[in-house]
Protein backbone atom coordinates (compact mmCIF):
# COMPACT_ATOMS: atom_id res chain seq x y z
CA UNK A 1 0.00 0.00 0.00
CA UNK A 2 2.95 2.31 0.59
CA UNK A 3 4.05 1.91 -3.02
CA UNK A 4 0.52 2.51 -4.25
CA UNK A 5 0.20 5.54 -2.00
CA UNK A 6 3.43 7.10 -3.25
CA UNK A 7 2.35 6.49 -6.84
CA UNK A 8 -0.98 8.21 -6.32
CA UNK A 9 0.69 11.14 -4.61
CA UNK A 10 2.79 11.71 -7.73
CA UNK A 11 -0.35 11.96 -9.86
CA UNK A 12 -1.64 15.12 -8.24
CA UNK A 13 1.14 17.62 -9.03
CA UNK A 14 1.49 16.11 -12.51
CA UNK A 15 -1.78 17.81 -13.51
CA UNK A 16 -0.10 21.18 -13.29
CA UNK A 17 2.78 20.30 -15.59
CA UNK A 18 1.09 21.26 -18.83
CA UNK A 19 4.38 21.91 -20.56
CA UNK A 20 5.18 18.21 -20.32
CA UNK A 21 4.08 15.78 -23.03
CA UNK A 22 3.79 12.91 -20.59
CA UNK A 23 0.31 11.43 -20.60
CA UNK A 24 -1.59 10.27 -17.54
CA UNK A 25 -2.18 6.55 -17.19
CA UNK A 26 -4.58 4.36 -15.24
CA UNK A 27 -2.87 3.21 -12.00
CA UNK A 28 -2.96 -0.48 -11.15
CA UNK A 29 -5.07 -1.55 -8.20
CA UNK A 30 -3.01 -2.79 -5.22
CA UNK A 31 -5.38 -5.81 -4.96
CA UNK A 32 -7.57 -8.01 -7.19
CA UNK A 33 -11.02 -6.87 -8.32
CA UNK A 34 -12.68 -9.45 -6.07
CA UNK A 35 -10.51 -8.75 -3.02
CA UNK A 36 -13.03 -6.42 -1.34
CA UNK A 37 -15.92 -8.89 -1.45
CA UNK A 38 -18.48 -9.26 0.04
CA UNK A 39 -18.47 -5.53 0.83
CA UNK A 40 -17.80 -4.34 -2.74
CA UNK A 41 -18.15 -7.00 -5.40
CA UNK A 42 -15.74 -7.78 -8.23
CA UNK A 43 -18.08 -6.64 -10.99
CA UNK A 44 -18.36 -3.17 -9.50
CA UNK A 45 -14.61 -2.88 -8.96
CA UNK A 46 -13.80 -4.00 -12.50
CA UNK A 47 -16.25 -1.58 -14.12
CA UNK A 48 -15.35 1.25 -11.75
CA UNK A 49 -11.60 0.91 -12.33
CA UNK A 50 -11.25 -0.31 -15.93
CA UNK A 51 -14.13 1.69 -17.42
CA UNK A 52 -15.00 4.75 -15.31
CA UNK A 53 -11.52 5.69 -14.05
CA UNK A 54 -10.02 4.83 -17.43
CA UNK A 55 -12.48 7.22 -19.10
CA UNK A 56 -11.40 10.07 -16.80
CA UNK A 57 -7.75 9.40 -17.67
CA UNK A 58 -8.40 9.28 -21.42
CA UNK A 59 -10.57 12.41 -21.40
CA UNK A 60 -8.03 14.25 -19.24
CA UNK A 61 -5.28 13.50 -21.74
CA UNK A 62 -7.46 14.80 -24.59
CA UNK A 63 -8.36 17.96 -22.65
CA UNK A 64 -4.73 18.64 -21.73
CA UNK A 65 -3.62 18.23 -25.35
CA UNK A 66 -6.25 20.74 -26.47
CA UNK A 67 -5.19 23.05 -23.64
CA UNK A 68 -1.54 22.89 -24.77
CA UNK A 69 -2.60 23.81 -28.27
CA UNK A 70 -4.64 26.73 -26.94
CA UNK A 71 -1.64 27.90 -24.87
CA UNK A 72 0.65 27.74 -27.89
CA UNK A 73 -1.85 29.77 -29.93
CA UNK A 74 -2.46 32.22 -27.11
CA UNK A 75 -6.17 31.41 -27.38
CA UNK A 76 -7.45 32.47 -23.96
CA UNK A 77 -11.09 31.82 -24.90
CA UNK A 78 -10.31 28.17 -25.69
CA UNK A 79 -8.29 27.86 -22.46
CA UNK A 80 -11.27 29.09 -20.42
CA UNK A 81 -13.68 26.82 -22.32
CA UNK A 82 -11.53 23.78 -21.46
CA UNK A 83 -11.53 24.45 -17.70
CA UNK A 84 -14.68 22.38 -16.93
CA UNK A 85 -13.26 19.33 -18.75
CA UNK A 86 -9.93 19.66 -16.96
CA UNK A 87 -11.65 20.01 -13.59
CA UNK A 88 -14.06 17.11 -14.12
CA UNK A 89 -11.67 14.59 -15.65
CA UNK A 90 -8.63 15.73 -13.67
CA UNK A 91 -10.66 15.56 -10.49
CA UNK A 92 -11.95 12.12 -11.43
CA UNK A 93 -8.39 10.90 -11.93
CA UNK A 94 -7.11 12.42 -8.68
CA UNK A 95 -10.10 11.25 -6.61
CA UNK A 96 -10.05 7.66 -7.82
CA UNK A 97 -6.27 7.37 -7.49
CA UNK A 98 -6.74 8.19 -3.80
CA UNK A 99 -9.87 6.05 -3.42
CA UNK A 100 -8.27 2.77 -4.55
CA UNK A 101 -5.49 3.08 -1.97
CA UNK A 102 -7.96 4.15 0.74
CA UNK A 103 -9.45 0.65 0.45
CA UNK A 104 -7.94 -2.69 1.40
CA UNK A 105 -9.07 -6.32 1.82
CA UNK A 106 -7.29 -6.12 5.20
CA UNK A 107 -9.01 -2.87 6.17
CA UNK A 108 -11.81 -2.00 8.52
CA UNK A 109 -11.89 -1.59 12.27
CA UNK A 110 -10.51 1.61 13.76
CA UNK A 111 -7.35 3.59 13.08
CA UNK A 112 -4.56 3.62 15.65
CA UNK A 113 -2.04 6.01 17.10
CA UNK A 114 -1.79 9.59 15.93
CA UNK A 115 -4.76 9.42 13.55
CA UNK A 116 -7.12 8.01 16.17
CA UNK A 117 -6.02 10.67 18.67
CA UNK A 118 -6.62 13.41 16.09
CA UNK A 119 -10.09 12.01 15.33
CA UNK A 120 -10.96 11.95 19.02
CA UNK A 121 -9.66 15.50 19.43
CA UNK A 122 -11.58 16.94 16.48
CA UNK A 123 -14.79 14.86 16.53
CA UNK A 124 -15.11 13.61 20.12
CA UNK A 125 -14.81 9.91 19.30
CA UNK A 126 -14.29 7.56 16.38
CA UNK A 127 -17.99 6.64 16.50
CA UNK A 128 -19.01 10.30 16.17
CA UNK A 129 -16.57 10.82 13.30
CA UNK A 130 -17.88 7.73 11.49
CA UNK A 131 -21.45 8.87 11.99
CA UNK A 132 -20.71 12.38 10.71
CA UNK A 133 -18.77 11.31 7.59
CA UNK A 134 -21.48 8.75 6.79
CA UNK A 135 -24.22 11.38 7.15
CA UNK A 136 -22.35 13.87 4.95
CA UNK A 137 -21.78 11.17 2.31
CA UNK A 138 -25.41 10.02 2.38
CA UNK A 139 -26.50 13.63 2.03
CA UNK A 140 -24.59 14.36 -1.19
CA UNK A 141 -27.24 15.31 -3.74
CA UNK A 142 -26.78 13.45 -7.00
CA UNK A 143 -23.15 12.43 -7.55
CA UNK A 144 -20.11 13.33 -5.47
CA UNK A 145 -17.78 12.42 -2.64
CA UNK A 146 -17.58 12.49 1.14
CA UNK A 147 -14.12 13.40 2.46
CA UNK A 148 -11.98 13.45 5.57
CA UNK A 149 -9.43 16.17 4.95
CA UNK A 150 -6.70 17.97 6.85
CA UNK A 151 -6.96 21.72 7.29
CA UNK A 152 -3.32 22.79 7.21
CA UNK A 153 -3.95 26.37 8.36
CA UNK A 154 -5.99 25.31 11.38
CA UNK A 155 -4.04 22.11 12.04
CA UNK A 156 -7.15 19.97 12.36
CA UNK A 157 -9.18 17.30 10.61
CA UNK A 158 -12.27 18.37 8.73
CA UNK A 159 -15.17 16.61 6.96
CA UNK A 160 -16.40 17.92 3.63
CA UNK A 161 -18.55 16.93 0.67
CA UNK A 162 -17.70 17.64 -2.95
CA UNK A 163 -20.10 17.39 -5.86
CA UNK A 164 -19.40 15.51 -9.08
CA UNK A 165 -15.62 14.98 -9.41
CA UNK A 166 -14.53 18.24 -7.80
CA UNK A 167 -11.14 17.47 -6.20
CA UNK A 168 -11.00 18.23 -2.49
CA UNK A 169 -7.70 20.09 -2.32
CA UNK A 170 -8.22 22.01 -5.56
CA UNK A 171 -11.66 23.26 -4.52
CA UNK A 172 -11.47 23.57 -0.71
CA UNK A 173 -7.76 23.66 0.13
CA UNK A 174 -8.12 20.63 2.42
CA UNK A 175 -5.53 17.87 2.06
CA UNK A 176 -7.39 14.64 1.15
CA UNK A 177 -6.96 11.77 3.60
CA UNK A 178 -10.02 9.56 3.03
CA UNK A 179 -12.49 9.80 0.17
CA UNK A 180 -15.78 7.91 -0.17
CA UNK A 181 -17.15 7.77 -3.70
CA UNK A 182 -20.94 8.09 -3.67
CA UNK A 183 -21.50 8.15 -7.42
CA UNK A 184 -24.06 5.45 -8.24
CA UNK A 185 -21.51 3.60 -10.37
CA UNK A 186 -19.59 2.92 -7.14
CA UNK A 187 -22.39 0.83 -5.63
CA UNK A 188 -25.54 0.48 -7.77
CA UNK A 189 -24.88 -3.02 -9.16
CA UNK A 190 -24.73 -4.39 -5.61
CA UNK A 191 -26.72 -2.01 -3.41
CA UNK A 192 -29.18 -0.60 -5.99
CA UNK A 193 -30.34 2.86 -4.87
CA UNK A 194 -29.76 2.22 -1.15
CA UNK A 195 -26.68 4.38 -0.61
CA UNK A 196 -26.74 3.98 3.22
CA UNK A 197 -26.19 0.19 2.87
CA UNK A 198 -23.13 0.79 0.69
CA UNK A 199 -21.77 3.31 3.18
CA UNK A 200 -22.32 0.89 6.04
CA UNK A 201 -20.36 -1.78 4.16
CA UNK A 202 -17.44 0.37 3.01
CA UNK A 203 -16.20 0.92 6.58
CA UNK A 204 -15.18 -2.77 6.56
CA UNK A 205 -12.53 -2.15 3.90
CA UNK A 206 -11.11 1.27 4.84
CA UNK A 207 -7.31 1.15 4.77
CA UNK A 208 -6.46 3.13 7.90
CA UNK A 209 -2.74 2.64 7.35
CA UNK A 210 -3.03 4.50 4.04
CA UNK A 211 -5.18 7.24 5.58
CA UNK A 212 -2.60 7.65 8.36
CA UNK A 213 0.24 7.95 5.83
CA UNK A 214 -1.65 10.67 3.98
Amino acid sequence: SRAACSTSRKLVPALGVLGSRQKHSLPDLPYDYGALEPHINAQIMQLHHSKHHAAYVNNLNVAEEKYREALEKGDVTAQIALQPALKFNGGGHINHSIFWTNLSPNGGGEPKGELLEAIKRDFGSFAKFKEKLTAVSVGVQGSGWGWLGFNKEQGRLQIAACSNQDPLQGTTGLIPLLGIDVWEHAYYLQYKNVRPDYLKAIWNVINWENVTER
